[in-house]
């Protein structure tokens, strides 16, 4: 039966926060730009952390005063503390994100505390951001694995997850950090968490370390998800995990769903476009595998 799958594209913030190159506003926005005209409507455009600490992030609120605003159409921040969310709210974001884990080692190597101490910090944060009627979406990394400690249990996953549900996040994105999870994995940490959070308020987000990421998605789907996370080009990776590359490709995921009798509103020609522009504008090919076949199929099909 078809249904409608929502994409939450994560490739403006997420995917472009560990570039070492400098990333002009122009082309984020002209990233963000190319992504709405392909139809995709839950963008996380921006992160209200210091530029000292994450350098491309800066100019987030010029990003947010630029971008394209329509009807039906969602801009998400991180937002870290009360100072971030104070930007994002001027900024005009729809939506806030506050991050968890659910590793003890990886929390304290990352952020200096522990996940109880970190989820504890964003509490504030989250209160004031629903005061301000914007939604929060909680995160949750190293959902299957830690590039630290090994495998992470599955009910420790979902004790974080409801937590950050019990402090009012609307959604949780279980976060496959290192992208060293399978199917089975998958499954098994999802059953954790759909007993205590219903599915629909689950989204599943898939590194593509180990070229998983497709099938954990199709694994999540069977389990009902419907939502989930993905990056343009398959931007992004994680800096504290040695070989972890990006995250899944938006349009691999399209071309999945599609092809899986899903609807998603996203217009896969355009969304290719998209993510050909930003992988110019830093220098290097595609990492998406539908968006090398299609285009290798429009070159060859031009020159015949």
């Amino acid at each position: 039966m078809s249904e409608h799958i929502k994409i939450v594209e994560v490739g403006p913030r997420d995917g472009l926060q560990n570039e070492k190159q400098p990333i002009s506003v122009d082309t984020k926005v002209g990233l963000v730009e190319r992504l709405v005209d392909a139809g995709v409507r839950h963008i996380e455009a921006a992160s209200f952390v210091s530029p000292k600490w994450v350098p491309q992030m800066a100019g987030s609120a010029e990003v947010m005063h630029r971008v394209p605003r329509t009807a039906n159409l969602y801009y998400s921040a991180l937002t870290p503390n009360l100072k971030g969310l104070e930007a994002a709210i001027a900024a005009g974001c729809e939506e806030v994100a506050v991050f968890g884990a659910a590793s003890e080692t990886f929390s304290q190597r990352n952020i200096n505390c522990s996940i109880r101490e970190s989820l504890e910090r964003f509490r504030s944060v989250i209160e004031v951001a629903l005061e301000s009627k914007l939604r929060v979406r909680g995160y949750v990394s190293c959902v299957l694995g830690c590039p630290y400690k090994g495998d992470i249990a599955p009910e420790r996953v979902s004790e974080v997850a409801l937590m950050l549900s019990e402090m009012g996040c609307h959604e949780i994105s279980l976060g496959d950090t290192i992208g060293r999870g399978n199917p089975n994995s998958t499954r098994r940490m999802l059953e954790a968490c759909i007993r205590v959070i219903p599915a629909s308020q689950l989204a599943g987000h898939y590194h593509d370390t180990y070229g998983m990421a497709i099938a954990n998605i199709v694994a999540s789907l069977e389990l009902g998800l419907r939502t989930f996370d993905s990056s343009v080009s398959g931007l992004g990776g994680c800096p504290y995990a040695t070989g972890a590359s990006g995250n899944v490709a938006t349009e691999d995921v399209v071309y999945l769903l599609h092809g899986l009798g899903h609807e998603t509103g996203i217009d896969l020609p355009k969304l290719i476009q998209a993510g050909l522009y930003i992988s110019s504008a830093l220098g290097r090919g595609t990492s998406s595998r539908v968006a090398l076949a299609m285009s290798s199929n429009c070159s060859t099909t031009s020159a015949d």
